[in-house]
């Protein structure tokens, strides 16, 4: 089912890494945030408990390998993930790799700015995304 008035019905929700019948794997333009990924039910759902069992496990699977590639590629100090869906009632993931001298640290990246960050780590991290998104593909592709 899709909602016309829902931004994650009418469009991708981001640069596309991958898609099938169940959900979607974008690229986030967050220029502070290179390899910002979301994860997003294809369906218009609003909770997780509207999705079957079946389904809530494919779905947190890819939510742990978008992870697993984000700490293998981006090595980040910690990954944030998080479903809020307030602005947005369109069940999707947010899945942040998080740096000690990114933007927000240790604020979530909604709140307040600490620092300017460091324009040579974020270069280095942005030249990564691409990187990032092929190993998100065939990681996710192996368990969907």
């Amino acid at each position: 089912m899709r909602v016309a008035d829902c931004e994650l019905c009418k469009t991708e929700g981001g640069r596309l890494v991958l898609a099938n019948e169940w959900l979607r794997v974008t690229l986030v333009d967050e220029p502070n945030y290179p390899g910002y990924v979301r994860v997003i039910w294809n369906d218009h759902v609003r909770e997780m408990t509207e999705l079957r069992q079946d389904e809530r496990d494919r779905l947190m699977k890819t939510v742990f390998a978008v992870e697993s590639a984000q700490r293998a590629v981006l090595n980040p100090l910690k990954i944030n993930l998080a479903s809020l869906g307030n602005l947005t009632p369109h069940l999707h993931w947010h899945v942040i790799a998080r740096f000690a001298d990114d933007l927000h640290f240790p604020q979530p990246v909604w709140g307040t700015p600490q620092r300017t960050p460091d324009e040579t780590e974020l270069a280095e991290r942005r030249e990564a995304v691409n990187r990032l998104g092929e190993m998100i593909a065939e990681s996710v592709s192996r368990i969907n």
